[in-house]
């Protein structure tokens, strides 16, 4: 089986286990066409204190390797150099081929609360700053998500409701409840301002946390509804996760409605039927 792209991966540059060459040998193995690399941009020391993202002094060299890596791989992969952006890092100082767009926590009580690190800071977080609402703290994450990609120049919209990741089951809150709905969607509405594309994100997957990808069917539905755009990527932080369940979530974005995915090329974004990530 062969698919079109992944523009959502990590490396050791960041929070990945693997370098970028092995990342591009294995999107080759994977029967990726085209591998988009993304990695977490600096953040405040507050927000990072175990050296998650990029260090903004190695952003020269993590462009270095790839375009030699473009090069290198020209006749077997088509390679892009894209960032992932996060609502508390500063903006890109130069031009690159994509940007994703996302929120990986909130600020309270003057804290950085991780909606991504563990289940266990999950709870914490919850517990000591929300009283234990998650719903609350759901909608403070949206709400953020929102502010965020209402103004933020990029051109995907990463793990929408990422506030969900360790919710598998309703285990925290009902993500069918009115009340949760409704800070969603509003959320979504802020997005859909800028004509964003919306990754279909399979990485809580690879990591075990959830069996289906973000975002959520009702949010994919609404996307949809809206004229929406969708992409399918991994998030992938090792080699074995580059392609993972890329069928499952093409097979979700037909069942909400979708009949394309868009890729990055050349001449940028374009539409593909869903069908190349099914056959």
């Amino acid at each position: 089986m062969t698919f079109p792209q992944n523009l959502h991966t990590h490396t050791v540059f960041g929070d990945g286990k693997n370098t970028p060459e092995e990342m591009v040998l294995s999107a080759i193995r994977s029967g990726c066409r085209s591998l988009g690399f993304s990695e977490h941009t600096p953040m405040p020391p507050e927000a990072d204190p175990d050296g998650w993202t990029m260090n903004a002094s190695r952003e020269a060299e993590y462009r270095e390797e790839l375009l030699r890596l473009r090069e290198a791989y020209r006749d077997r992969l088509e390679i892009f150099l894209g960032l992932e952006l996060d609502v508390d890092s500063p903006a890109p100082s130069q031009p690159w081929d994509y940007i994703i767009g996302s929120s990986h926590g909130i600020w309270r009580d003057g804290c950085y609360l991780s909606s991504d690190e563990s289940l266990e800071s999950f709870v914490r977080n919850v517990r000591e700053h929300f009283g234990g609402d998650y719903y609350a703290f759901a909608a403070a994450c949206f709400q953020r998500t929102a502010e965020f990609l209402r103004t933020c120049s990029c051109q995907i919209a990463g793990h929408f409701d990422l506030a969900a990741k360790f919710n598998e089951g309703g285990r925290f809150f009902d993500e069918d409840s009115p009340w949760y709905r409704h800070a969603a969607l509003e959320a979504l509405e802020a997005a859909m301002e800028r004509d964003m594309i919306f990754e279909i994100n399979t990485g809580a997957i690879s990591r075990g946390y959830r069996t289906v990808p973000y975002p959520a069917p009702f949010l994919l539905r609404a996307i949809r509804e809206r004229n929406g755009r969708i992409c399918i990527t991994s998030d992938a932080h090792a080699t074995g996760s580059i392609a993972c369940a890329f069928p499952q979530a093409a097979a979700l974005a037909k069942e909400c409605g979708f009949r394309e995915t868009w890729v990055l090329t050349k001449r940028g974004f374009q539409a593909v039927s869903l069908d190349e990530y099914l056959q």
